[in-house]
């Protein structure tokens, strides 16, 4: 029972890990002042939003963008869920809601921002049913050259 608790642990570990998502706002712009990289935050319902959830699964999941993202972007979800067994830590949930406020005034969901290293929009876009590949290309797209 020890080892198969050991290997969950670690194995929930790396999943997380590798998606790398921030869970602090402040420090993802540190981050990404630290690293000179853009800020892709996006705002999600995770257990009621059925494009959010594709988004989920096609794009932040596959290896493409984790690898793209890894290289180019710090990532923060700002996740909305509705289901109890799901609630965030209220400290987190606060963070979000005030995100929200700023960057979400029209409370779209999915919305994906991307921000320079100093919180200043660059881009917006929402759901896109195309390849990962493709969605890169967009977020990518707005930055000026």
């Amino acid at each position: 029972m020890k080892n198969y608790i050991s290997i969950l642990f670690f194995f929930t570990i790396s999943v997380f890990y590798a998606q790398n998502w921030q869970t602090n706002f402040e420090e993802a712009k540190m981050i990404a002042s630290k690293e000179n990289k853009n800020i892709v935050l996006v705002f999600s319902g995770s257990d009621w939003c059925a494009p959010c959830m594709k988004l989920e699964k096609n794009i932040w999941m596959s290896d493409v963008f984790k690898a793209e993202a890894e290289k180019n972007w710090v990532t923060y979800k700002a996740d909305f869920p509705k289901k109890k067994a799901n609630q965030l830590a209220p400290e987190l949930t606060e963070q979000n809601k005030k995100l929200a406020e700023k960057y979400n005034k029209g409370g779209s969901f999915p919305l994906v921002v991307l921000l320079d290293p100093n919180g200043k929009v660059l881009g917006m876009t929402g759901f896109k049913n195309v390849s990962a590949e493709e969605y890169i290309q967009l977020l990518h797209s707005f930055v000026k050259k």
